[in-house]
């Protein structure tokens, strides 16, 4: 890991590739000017990415950190910033600075545990870094659960890497769920909480959920319902991270500043913040 100082400092990030995940949203896969890695990160830290003279933002590191060549970052746009990077091509450079935020506890509270991830639309992003992490020390973890959901077909993120990769991985199963069907669509529709409530997952996992805040907010609320404890889930607020070292004060949620406290949190640990996140 990279030191303190050493993480606030810009590196040139070069793009070697784009991959087109839908119609809004693009992995840019980043290295440094030597063509390595920029750093070492763990799931669910994030990193700060600028085009110098347009804006800066902090985005989730999709890719895990067992991979030591590159760093992956998907993007979805939304605005000035999103909108530049998404007309830049292989070659053309950013600037990249961090690790930032705590990762989720992939080598403590999660190690050996059966663990179920729900994620909604880009929110797959940040657990994209994990679900990797978790494959590639596959025989370090139970059972793997996975339900997605967009809201369209053409919406879900990493389509192609899920039905061909992650659905043969051993002792893993993927739910794949889209609100609006169309005519190429044969799997389930429905909102991501009420597929959940239809499989009804044994409460004998650990949980990992990101998504827009209404949908984490309704799958909190069917988890425990279901009689999983809240010290049994994490999430993740990266979306808040502005800064992501506690200056600018637009991540604070009652007593927590997310870029110090977070971006992961367990369940428990968000019991005395406002309901706004």
């Amino acid at each position: 890991m990279c030191n303190n100082i050493d993480k606030h400092i810009p590196k040139v990030g070069i793009i070697t590739e784009i991959f087109e995940e839908t119609s809004d949203v693009k992995t840019f896969r980043v290295v440094d000017e030597k063509g390595n890695k920029a750093f070492d990160h763990m799931p669910g830290q994030c990193a700060m990415l600028s085009i110098p003279g347009v804006g800066e933002a902090m985005f989730s590191i999709s890719s895990s950190p067992t991979n030591t060549k590159f760093m992956d970052f998907s993007i979805k746009r939304v605005g000035v910033l999103t909108e530049y990077l998404h007309k830049l091509e292989p070659g053309d450079q950013i600037t990249i600075r961090g690790p930032y935020g705590n990762a989720f506890p992939v080598d403590t509270a999660l190690k050996g545990q059966n663990i179920l991830f729900v994620g909604g639309g880009i929110a797959l992003a940040p657990l994209r870094s994990v679900i990797k992490y978790v494959f590639d020390k596959r025989a370090d973890y139970g059972y793997v659960d996975i339900l997605y959901g967009a809201r369209t077909a053409d919406a879900l993120v990493y389509r192609k890497e899920i039905e061909k990769s992650w659905v043969n991985v051993p002792n893993t199963n993927v739910y794949l769920t889209i609100d609006q069907p169309d005519d190429t669509w044969d799997g389930h529709i429905g909102y991501v909480p009420d597929y959940f409530k239809k499989i009804g997952f044994s409460t004998d996992k650990m949980v990992v959920v990101c998504g827009p805040p209404i949908m984490i907010k309704f799958v909190l609320a069917i988890l425990l319902d279901m009689g999983f404890k809240k010290e049994q889930i994490y999430t993740t607020l990266e979306l808040r991270m502005k800064c992501g070292i506690g200056k600018c004060g637009r991540c604070n949620i009652g007593p927590k500043y997310v870029c110090i406290d977070g971006p992961v949190f367990r369940v428990d640990e968000l019991d005395h913040i406002p309901d706004e996140f």
